[in-house]
């Protein structure tokens, strides 16, 4: 069983903390390759319609890398460290949505982690930052490519040249996160969002999460014939028969992910 990765499950969510309070949730490997381990059997879970990313206590939800682990480093060391695969593209590239609960600070790898991820709900006592430039390196989790992509060049330059940490409704303005609630209500807000997702068609899920992605790395000329080709097959699915009758029949529909 994973040390580091506490899961349960609620419904059709599973809920995933990373469990190291005393380094505030830092990302070392061990918490890299258990996360891995238990994304690749959530994967094969037909039981889980959603995932939600957090991190253990009231003050992080995940600090940073593990700066310990960066000691001595060599660059080659480092890019063996970072061969593939990679838990920020794992995340990115996972079939199921994933939702980051973000219940503290949200810093480097931690923040990293957290754009990899479908959406994003904080607290409002959340802080958010990309502090590398500090410790004299850059963002090596995606930071500089998934970062501006989400809130624009300017504020993504920002925050990555100064180093500097902002508040979580700051962090709503310039689209770094979807939703602010009290601190109080972020898991009740957070698994609502997540159960409403894990109630739908799976397997229409996946395709429309598909699609939506396919818009960060193709041209929209592109990507509306690509949109086409997986709104056609739906078409192939049980689940667009059902919908459709159930919506005919006004009754909810019992989807099958088939």
């Amino acid at each position: 069983m994973p040390e580091t990765i506490l899961m349960e499950k609620e419904g059709r969510v599973a809920i995933l903390t990373i469990n190291r309070p005393d380094k505030m949730n830092a990302l070392n490997q061990q918490v890299r390759d258990e996360m891995l381990q238990v994304l690749a059997e959530i994967e094969k879970d037909d039981s889980v319609g959603a995932v939600v990313i957090t991190g253990a206590g009231e003050k992080s939800f995940i600090a940073g890398a593990d700066i310990g682990e960066f000691a001595g480093r060599t660059p080659f060391d480092q890019r063996e460290a970072m061969a593939s695969p990679r838990i920020f593209d794992i995340m990115a590239a996972f079939p199921k949505p994933v939702i980051a609960m973000i219940n503290g600070f949200c810093l480097g790898g931690g923040c990293e982690l957290a754009l990899s991820c479908d959406m994003r709900i904080a607290s409002e006592k959340a802080r958010f930052g990309q502090p590398e430039i500090n410790l004299g390196i850059i963002p090596g989790g995606g930071g500089t490519q998934r970062l501006p992509r989400l809130v624009g060049l300017g504020h993504a330059m920002r925050l990555i040249l100064t180093g500097d940490m902002i508040p979580a409704a700051e962090a709503k303005e310039i689209g770094l996160v979807e939703m602010v609630v009290p601190a109080e209500e972020l898991r009740a807000k957070t698994l609502e969002l997540a159960g409403k997702i894990a109630s739908k068609s799976p397997l229409t899920v996946k395709v429309a999460k598909e699609a939506v992605r396919a818009s960060e790395r193709l041209a929209i000329e592109d990507g509306i014939p690509y949109e086409r080709d997986l709104f056609c097959l739906c078409f192939s699915t049980q689940d667009k028969e059902e919908g459709v009758k159930a919506f005919l029949e006004k009754r909810p529909a019992q989807w099958t992910g088939r």
